[in-house]
């Protein structure tokens, strides 16, 4: 079952914030239009998925570890695990990930462990910081950044699955101080200036504009907050930036891929301080791969089958950075 009314309760005991106070009384009415079975016509067969889900009290479950998991006392027997499995697989695809659910593993498209991996070590500690994650998918990062000690996660995805697949989890780990919720950056309340890390990973290349995400991003933050950012990048100097004049490794929502020289001036130019490259990264097909629990196309199928250095288009093939910054 879809329940917001524990993070709904757990949000409005920050009373001394206005914009919380502001948003509360709207957020009801966001949660149902981005849960609109009208405009989602699958959302029923998902939401059946979850409720088929057994009513089962975990153990223990950890969220510091590269899968996610539940445990439960008495380990399951093969009937068991079977009918979790198919029940979960209701739910395909599972793209950011992975997962272990009572000892049912979910081999997710991405490795996005790799990615935490990549991150973790190079932002400020997230213990009882107010976090949001913009983009956040299955909300995998969520529970990271919740295992990391941060006191509210909240993720935003408009895709309706993707919020399902995070509840399937929370249904075990009852957590109110982490939630994903159905929609995007854009039906926060403007100017929010309300958390401590803001994560925007995977999103500003399929931004139209950049720099209104980006100051979205500045205005989400406190003064001194911190940035974190993640997106496809090209080699080059400052200036240089590639605008795919179609698709870009099959995806027609690619809008601008900046050089990190770019992109650090992108982030000056909306005023943010402290700037720092902490990691660049070819995607590889072992990070990005179709399995049994995405079954689609994936990287290997976006890539020039003769040179995986190129994308199918002939681009430079995916290549992150990940940038910090300090909001003003």
């Amino acid at each position: 079952m879809i329940d917001y009314q524990p993070f709904l309760q757990y949000l409005a005991l920050d009373l001394d914030n206005k914009a919380i106070q502001q948003w509360l009384p709207q957020l009801p009415a966001q949660i149902e239009r981005g849960l609109d079975q009208k405009r989602y016509g699958d959302l029923p067969r998902w939401q059946a998925a979850l409720e088929g889900l057994p009513d089962w009290q975990p153990q223990a479950y950890q969220l510091d570890q590269a899968a996610i998991t539940l445990k439960v006392a008495t380990e399951l027997n093969d009937e068991q695990l079977s009918q979790l499995k198919q029940q979960l697989q209701g739910l395909h695809p599972w793209r950011k990930g992975p997962f272990n659910f009572f000892g049912v593993h979910i081999n997710t498209e991405w490795h996005s462990d790799w990615k935490w991996d990549r991150v973790k070590d190079h932002i400020a500690p997230l213990s009882g910081r107010k976090v949001l994650d913009i983009g956040c998918g299955s909300g995998y990062h969520c529970w990271r950044m919740r295992g990391a000690g941060a006191e509210l996660v909240i993720g935003i995805d408009p895709t309706p699955l993707f919020v399902v697949q995070f509840f399937s989890l929370q249904k075990y780990i009852q957590d109110p101080a982490v939630t994903v919720l159905p929609m995007g950056i854009e039906h926060l309340p403007e100017k929010m200036r309300y958390f401590d890390t803001v994560f925007s990973m995977g999103v500003l290349y399929h931004r139209r504009s950049p720099f209104d995400h980006l100051i979205e991003l500045r205005d989400a933050l406190i003064s001194g907050g911190e940035l974190v950012l993640e997106t496809l990048i090209i080699d080059g100097g400052a200036g240089e930036v590639l605008v795919p004049s179609d698709r870009y490794a099959r995806m027609g929502n690619v809008w601008f891929l900046p050089s990190c020289a770019t992109l650090q001036g992108w982030l000056q130019k909306v005023g943010f301080k402290d700037i720092k490259i902490v990691d660049v990264n070819t995607t590889s097909i072992e990070e990005q791969r179709s399995t049994e629990w995405m079954t689609f196309h994936s990287l290997e199928q976006f890539l020039d089958p003769q040179d995986h250095c190129k994308t199918i288009e002939g681009y430079p093939a995916p290549k992150r950075a990940v940038l910090t910054a300090k909001a003003p």
